[in-house]
């Protein structure tokens, strides 16, 4: 009987244990099975990206949707939109911050009077200094002349310069820096024609593009003055596009697009050696356009000016591109140290093509400031531009007073 008894207190306490064991694995307390809350998915850093762009458009399209192409993965925010049919990429986004900033053309000229001061102390400070001394007797007069001469006046136009100061250093009786120096202003000013349209055709024409065909000899800096003037008319907000017609020089178009790559602007080239240019600036005009653009810039090949076949060959590039669309510019690329050697070059390219206007590149080294009149009264048409750097944006728009002002500073 006593076995019994022992067997039923075991039972009994194996049940309470049981029971309350039981009852601790069921209930929320310490020791049992606590629910946790998900953790919320962690956005990834984005280091030297800056805050995403908020949304203020649709999706990107997948591909297939839309217009076509690889479209871009699907973003958590769609990318901001410039208008209806534009959207905005984060490859468009870098790309744009990798452009440069062209600086504004006006005041360049102003910028840069130091450097075209250096390069023409003869006609200015040499002038100031034959003008001002004293005894102004015949052999004196003949020094100012010669002086005007050597800096590339020209013989006409040194020749009227001096009867016009003789005529007044007489009437007044002065030789007074200040008063001499103002004389020789406004006739130097009369000489440069302020009056001259000195703009560049850079704005459409009704449902097309202006067209500007760029030429010169070999030498001058005419690629590099057509990537210059790129920057200059994006620096007004100009829709640009260049034209790789200089098929002869292996690295020309590379260097056209190097240009142009750097402020956003696309070029149309040929990537066969030897391709027939007049073809390459038909598909650059075919192509400002279909794109709409305001401007296309023609570079042609650098070539000598008593070359028959080779101002052939630029003619009949003005003849074909005239096929499709009138060219309203043609600007003649002249080195300004070559001086009075490059008039006649000039007059060459001006009967091929009929020259609208004239950039002198390198007028801050060796050249004299009297080529600009001198080639200005030989064409009949304006300096436009002038080059006085090797910097990107050392071209600057010619201003005739600021000219005179910084060869007689």
């Amino acid at each position: 009987m006593n076995s019994v008894w022992e067997w039923l207190i075991v039972a009994g306490v194996l049940l309470v244990v049981l029971l309350g064991g039981l009852v601790a694995f069921l209930r929320p307390g310490r020791g049992g099975r606590t629910r946790e809350l998900p953790t919320p998915p962690s956005t990834p850093s984005t280091p030297d990206r800056g805050p995403a762009p908020p949304s203020t458009g649709p999706a990107a399209p997948s591909p297939g949707e839309g217009s076509g192409g690889i479209a871009a993965p699907p973003r958590p925010t769609p990318p901001p939109t410039l208008n209806d049919d534009t959207t905005v990429t984060d490859d468009d986004l870098e790309e744009l911050l990798r452009l440069e900033r062209p600086e504004a053309p006006a005041g360049r000229l102003q910028r840069l009077r130091a450097r075209l001061a250096r390069s023409n102390s003869a006609l200015g400070k040499g002038l100031l200094n034959l003008l001002t001394r004293g005894g102004l007797d015949e052999e004196a007069w003949e020094e100012v002349e010669d002086t005007l001469i050597r800096a590339d006046l020209g013989i006409e136009a040194s020749t009227e310069l001096v009867e016009a100061l003789r005529t007044q250093v007489k009437v007044a009786g002065t030789r007074d820096e200040a008063t001499v120096r103002g004389w020789l202003r406004t006739d130097l000013l009369r000489l440069l024609d302020p009056s001259m349209d000195r703009s560049i055709a850079s704005s459409r024409v009704g449902d097309r593009p202006a067209v500007v065909l760029v030429v010169g000899v070999n030498g001058t800096g005419k690629t590099t003055t057509v990537g210059k003037l790129a920057r200059v008319l994006v620096a007004e907000d100009k829709d640009v596009i260049l034209g790789a017609a200089d098929t002869f020089r292996a690295a020309a178009a590379d260097q056209l697009e190097t240009w142009g790559a750097r402020v956003g602007v696309p070029t149309v080239r040929s990537h066969k050696d030897g391709a027939d240019p007049a073809a390459v600036a038909f598909d650059a005009v075919k192509s400002g356009i279909e794109m709409e653009a305001d401007v296309v810039l023609l570079d042609t090949a650098g070539r000598l000016h008593n070359k028959t076949n080779l101002m052939d060959e630029l003619g009949k590039i003005k003849r074909v591109v005239e096929k499709q669309s009138p060219i309203d510019e043609v600007l003649l690329v002249l080195d300004a140290t070559t001086g009075q050697n490059g008039l006649r070059q000039a007059e060459v390219f001006a009967q091929v093509v009929g020259i609208t206007g004239i950039v002198l590149t390198k007028l801050d080294g060796t050249a004299k400031g009297g080529i600009v009149v001198a080639v200005q009264r030989r064409l009949g048409v304006p300096v436009k531009l002038v080059g006085l750097g090797e910097g990107p944006d050392d071209l600057a728009p010619f201003d005739p007073a600021q000219f005179v002002d910084a060869i007689l500073a």
